[in-house]
């Protein structure tokens, strides 16, 4: 099989994977019902995962621009689910925490986040999931330099 085939073959692949798992997301999200939206969500995750989090860094760890994580953000602290609160080193600089709403509302979701992702993966092997991290953190590597976020 030509490389190039096989180029074109794993990247259309990546994409069908990456769609398919989006739409299961969103589908997901409306059966239960959830008053927020996956990408909404996974602020709140990356909130509690990580702790106050600068809008800078938000944008980065999602690869996601300024005004789409601005947006967001703007929604979230609407409902009440995280706040901005200025950083001790500057006024201008704002930190995004998460309220004690916004930790009951990605308690709520988290369960269904983990079974979704369980049932993506099932009857692939740790091995198998361990070589395709490291093929797409080098596939993530190589676009690295090329892609503009506005940040």
């Amino acid at each position: 099989m030509p490389q190039n085939f096989l180029n074109k073959k794993v990247l259309f692949t990546l994409m069908a994977t990456g769609l398919l798992s989006k739409v299961a997301t969103l589908q997901m999200f409306a059966q239960n019902e959830f008053d927020i939206t996956p990408e909404q969500y996974m602020i709140l995750a990356l909130l509690d995962e990580q702790g106050e989090l600068y809008q800078r860094q938000i944008c980065e760890m999602s690869y996601k621009d300024r005004p789409n994580i601005t947006r967001i953000i703007n929604i979230l602290e609407k409902d009440g689910l995280v706040i901005r609160i200025p950083d001790v080193n500057g006024r201008k600089i704002l930190k995004i925490h998460l309220t004690p709403k916004g930790r009951e509302v990605h308690a709520k979701i988290k369960p269904y986040m983990i079974e979704l992702r369980d049932e993506t993966v099932k009857n692939i092997s740790t091995e198998d999931l361990e070589a395709c991290q490291k093929v797409l953190g080098q596939m993530i590597d190589n676009l690295d330099g090329k892609v503009k976020l506005q940040i």
